[in-house]
């Protein structure tokens, strides 16, 4: 308990501070004493070292010291005070909503007739925690109207709407399953360096963070400390473009732009109807984006050569449906967009107008609307100064990672984080086996022993000792402990927190660390009297004696790798430690490229047993389990289908091709070496 310690050092500061010139006082004397005479002053000269002189000399450093010691108190309450003052500033008031809805619950309850209001006996109370302000972004940086601002999640490099935030999200999922889809099981590897086990840039896991974290609070409280990081709520309107066009100018005006660019993107993966949604140059995407942008292939977005050759593909657009009223919503979605740094000529202006097209530019804007945007994305307009807008901003970084997401395979051609193969997982070293206790060994002791604590992250996460459920109460402790099984050799506290809080400052969220590996530490502590996290020079890993399922599946697949007698055995030893997907049911941003991992090593496992199977039946059935393990793996159902063809079984294979195909079509996918009806060719 922390009272004790923090009520010991408020005694001790008050002695510091009481005792000493108590003493001082008692001692020698009062430290002001009479102005020295001229007699005392020739003395002092005449012999400077006496008991008196040395005496004083003592008094006057005890008093310094005293001094010394109550400006650090001082100065320490002063710091403590700005910071509960600052507290106190950035405590969320009731928005007029919660306000209302409070005030009629007070007289629901204040007004019943007591008369007639018979209690309730033994009814459970509700203990739904209330959603106020549920936001991600840290309370110093939020604006005080926030009943007024958009939907929307902080990333790294800028800001999005919550629709945007989803969209991307999905865009993220989509990729992991192109990865899926494509991976060609080959020979076992303990240390993968597939360059598709890459993560996600961190935008892209910020969004995906705040998706699934508000996704999670809607359906359960479970995760009562995850903290939506990055999210605003309010009821602000979806920007509309005038009709004339707009200049965009301000501080955030070319991060404005870049959202735009991707906003049109992501409407055009959503919606791929009309083809186009966005024409631009390539001065202006150079401007924007840097030198080789990733756009070449982004559907939705033509980049033309020249300004004039923007202009004629505009114009050859087919025209649009009469434009709606500015009043909906979803306007700008089936228009076109023109986004140009170029002055804004009359011709231009009059084209554009012609074909209901929305003229961007980037800087002033004379025959338009003038829309000053500031970096966080919020709108200030001459034409409606009272309107609270808020617009799509990212940086350079953020928008090159999102369009290399987002792009089709064939169309990522630049470096980036996604073309960087990604670290090995770290196999844990041999765990020795524990001694077994002898009669005399005490409960203490067994209680002390790591080994009798097993971690289960495969198909699931939980935590037991001697068949007890050991119970972590906040979600982000959870997330914590299966993070560090899966860096077995320890990872440092800046990596938790961009891993479990991606999208915040590390300094931010360093106290809200603590608190998660102290409660995680708490949970198992209590219920096995064991400490399983160490911590020394700034990393934090899991005791090597733990029992964890998943460093057993990496000890098999190492086992499988270097032996070479009896493979098939050593095969099936990985098959027989797979107990599920790593993590099953969470879906935490930094998990994929892990649970990628551990997926393949299966599959891997799977396919060469068949290979090695002389029996095709029993090759056909190891491909139907691995099909299990992943679903949406194209090679592994085209070895199955050709195995059934080849025994003679041609509307098995049809039915196994077609399913397949239609479960690609569901999640967004075609397949990538089987022409369109392979099912029915099979036939």
């Amino acid at each position: 308990m922390r009272w004790p310690r923090q009520v010991a050092s408020v005694m001790v500061v008050v002695l510091l501070v009481v005792v000493p010139p108590v003493l001082l006082v008692r001692l020698a004397g009062w430290p002001l004493p009479s102005r020295p005479s001229l007699a005392e002053l020739q003395q002092w000269v005449a012999e400077p070292i006496t008991a008196q002189t040395v005496t004083a000399a003592l008094t006057i450093g005890g008093w310094l010291l005293w001094l010394l010691v109550v400006a650090a108190v001082v100065l320490r309450v002063l710091v403590r005070v700005k910071a509960v003052a600052r507290w106190m500033r950035r405590i969320p008031l009731p928005t007029p909503l919660q306000a209302t809805a409070t005030g009629l619950a007070g007289v629901a309850v204040l007004g019943t007739n007591t008369a007639t209001a018979a209690p309730a006996a033994d009814q459970p109370v509700a203990t739904t925690p209330a959603a106020a302000g549920d936001s991600r972004e840290p309370l110093d940086q939020q604006a005080p109207d926030r009943q007024a601002e958009v939907a929307g999640v902080v990333v790294p490099g800028g800001w999005m709407p919550r629709e945007t935030a989803e969209q991307i999200a999905a865009a993220g999922a989509l990729l992991w399953l192109r990865r899926r889809r494509s991976y060609r099981p080959a020979a076992p590897d303990p240390q993968p360096r597939d360059p598709d086990l890459a993560p996600l840039p961190a935008v892209v896991a910020a969004a995906q963070t705040a998706v699934t974290t508000e996704s999670d609070r809607q359906g359960d409280h479970t995760g009562q400390d995850t903290p939506a990081v990055g999210r605003q709520d309010g009821d602000g309107p979806v920007v509309v473009f005038p009709p004339g066009g707009v200049g965009l100018t301000g501080p955030g005006a070319s991060d404005a732009a870049r959202g735009i660019l991707v906003t049109a993107a992501l409407q055009a993966l959503r919606d791929p109807a009309p083809a186009m949604r966005l024409v631009t140059t390539r001065v202006d995407i150079d401007a924007l984006l840097g030198p080789h942008p990733p756009v070449s292939a982004v559907a939705g977005i033509h980049v033309a050569p020249t300004l004039d050759d923007a202009l004629a593909v505009v114009t050859s657009q087919p025209t649009p449906a009469p434009p709606p009223s500015a009043e909906d919503q979803t306007a700008n979605r089936g228009r076109l967009l023109l986004l140009t740094h170029a002055p804004a000529s009359g011709s231009l202006a009059a084209a554009t107008a012609d074909n209901d097209v929305a003229l961007i530019v980037v800087g002033e804007y004379p025959a338009g609307d003038a829309w000053s945007v500031d970096p966080s994305g919020r709108i200030r307009s001459p034409h409606s100064p009272d309107a609270r807008r808020r617009m799509c901003v990212l940086d350079r970084a953020a928008v090159r990672d999102i369009l290399t997401v987002i792009s089709p395979p064939e169309a990522i051609t630049i470096g980036g984080s996604l073309t960087q193969p990604s670290p090995p997982p770290l196999l844990p070293r041999p765990r020795t086996p524990a001694r077994k206790p002898n009669d005399q060994t005490s409960s203490d002791a067994r209680r002390s022993d790591p080994s009798a604590v097993r971690l289960r992250v495969l198909g699931g996460v939980s935590v037991s000792f001697q068949g007890t459920p050991v119970r972590i109460r906040r979600s982000a402790a959870l997330q914590a402990l299966v993070f560090l099984a899966v860096h077995p050799h320890g990872v440092t506290g800046r990596d938790l927190v961009e891993a479990i809080w991606p999208g915040l400052p590390a300094h931010r969220v360093t106290g809200r660390l603590y608190t998660t590996i102290s409660d995680l530490r708490k949970a198992i502590r209590d219920t096995c009297g064991v400490a399983l996290i160490e911590h020394a020079d700034d990393r934090y890993r899991l005791s090597p004696d733990l029992d964890v399922d998943l460093w057993r599946l990496h000890q098999a697949v190492q086992q499988a790798t270097t032996t070479v007698t009896d493979r098939p055995r050593a095969w099936q030893a990985v098959i027989d430690q797979f107990g599920g997907a790593l993590a099953d049911g969470y879906a935490w941003p930094w998990l994929d490229a892990h649970r990628e991992v551990v997926r393949r090593h299966v599959i891997d496992a799977y396919v060469a047993l068949a290979d090695a199977q002389p029996d095709r039946r029993q090759a056909l059935a190891l491909l139907q389990d691995a099909i299990r393990v992943d679903p949406y793996n194209e090679h592994l159902h085209q070895r199955a289908a050709q195995i059934l063809a080849s025994l003679g079984d041609h509307v098995a294979a049809s039915d196994l091709l077609d399913a397949y195909d239609k479960r690609l079509a569901h999640a967004g996918l075609t397949a990538t070496d089987l022409p369109r009806g392979a099912g029915r060719a099979v036939r």
